[in-house]
């Protein structure tokens, strides 16, 4: 808000020193002995410089606007929004996120702004940015079926354009009014958790669940991210646990095409233990009731009601999306995701011949994702992503 004479004549001393803003990077400080000083604040290379304008009431509001008006000539981009997006949100990054938060979540923030953010942005002027823009980069990512990842990047940019606002580096935010004009967030049955340090808690949750069995059909749905009904019927005849690899017949399959899912050493390391359990019977999850069933559809839901987990936070389905999620934030080959998912192609031949070109990397992929499940869950950093061909 802009000042006033009465807001200046007003403005009483503190125990410490305060400013008051005028806008337009033009602020007065008041000092605890009632000392009032006009400051212009400028930036330069990413770093506040402040310039004295002159005392109150020696200097008057209308004079020191005017001495704030020739500095920003001179400056010639001062609040006019002449920096670029990348200088601020680079700057924002160093200056807000980097200090405070977990090596984790600093490194997802960081992938989400070189991949997103400043790959669309970057160049440009903050005040050549519109709605428009933000809005229509957004239903980009949602079309992608990446959702909560354009929930989050509108609200990095809003906080960048904060940000930026604060520091008298432009005077709009064209990132704050199109939240309603986004999809919902997901819906109830898609329901999951992306954030690395949200993750970590729930896998922390599900290691720690006290019935062995649902704990294991978590465990092993996180790890392998098929579809819950498959996990719940996985068989273990379908497993060879030598070639770290489970086959999933075609007639269990959505497509009706078989699937093979490569396990990674915590899957394997999983599964051994598993053995013990049930070795001896058809199913991996037996149920508990007999009759040579497997566990229902209920027990994740139970166990994750149990755990704190409300529908609207995470679901059985959810550890397929969380695994989309992420795979696609640490940029992994898209055609790799999908295959891992069974999103099949239509296209006989083609499907044929992808299958066998991307399984090295499904392998290098599922056993990254194994290790980052483990790294969130003991709070250390997020394994490096192999370097793979396509």
């Amino acid at each position: 808000m802009a000042l006033t004479e009465i807001i200046i004549k007003n403005a009483k001393p503190k125990e410490k020193p305060y400013s008051l803003s005028d806008g337009r990077g033009l602020i007065l400080d008041i000092r605890p002995n009632g000392s009032k000083y006009w400051i212009a604040r400028l930036w330069i290379d990413g770093k506040e410089k402040r310039k004295s304008l002159g005392s109150y009431p020696d200097v008057s509001l209308k004079a020191a606007r005017d001495k704030n008006y020739e500095i920003r000539k001179e400056d010639k981009r001062g609040p006019s929004g002449e920096y670029s997006f990348k200088e601020l949100a680079v700057e924002w990054f160093n200056s807000v996120i980097l200090p405070d938060k977990s090596k984790n979540y600093v490194r997802t923030v960081e992938l989400r702004l070189k991949k997103y953010l400043i790959h669309e942005f970057g160049n440009r002027k903050l005040n050549e940015i519109t709605p428009n823009m933000v809005l229509l980069f957004c239903r980009q990512i949602e079309k992608e079926g990446l959702t909560d990842t354009s929930h989050r990047l509108r609200q990095f940019m809003k906080q960048i354009f904060d940000y930026a606002i604060t520091t008298d580096r432009t005077l709009v935010n064209p990132a704050a009014a199109i939240s309603k004009a986004l999809q919902p967030h997901r819906q109830k049955h898609y329901a999951t958790v992306v954030e690395s340090e949200n993750i970590g808690a729930l896998m922390r949750s599900v290691y720690a669940y006290p019935q062995r069995l649902v704990r294991y059909l978590m465990i092993m749905s996180a790890l392998t991210f098929v579809r819950p009904v498959e996990i719940r019927q996985a068989e273990w005849k379908e497993f060879d646990l030598n070639k770290k690899e489970w086959r999933i017949p075609g007639e269990k399959m959505k497509e009706k095409n078989e699937h093979v899912v490569p396990l990674s050493t915590e899957a394997i390391r999983v599964l051994k233990e598993l053995l013990a359990i049930s070795g001896n019977k058809t199913w991996l999850f037996p149920s508990p009731r007999g009759g040579g069933r497997h566990l229902s559809d209920g027990a994740v839901r139970t166990a994750l009601r149990s755990m704190g987990y409300e529908k609207e936070d995470m679901t059985a389905h959810g550890f397929r999306s969380m695994a989309s999620t992420i795979l696609n934030e640490y940029e992994w080959p898209a055609d790799v995701i999908e295959h891992q998912l069974s999103h099949v192609d239509r296209n006989t031949i083609r499907r044929t011949y992808n299958r066998a070109q991307y399984m090295s990397q499904r392998i290098a992929m599922m056993e990254w994702w194994g290790n980052f499940l483990i790294a969130v869950r003991d709070k250390k950093d997020v394994p490096l992503k192999p370097t793979i061909n396509i």
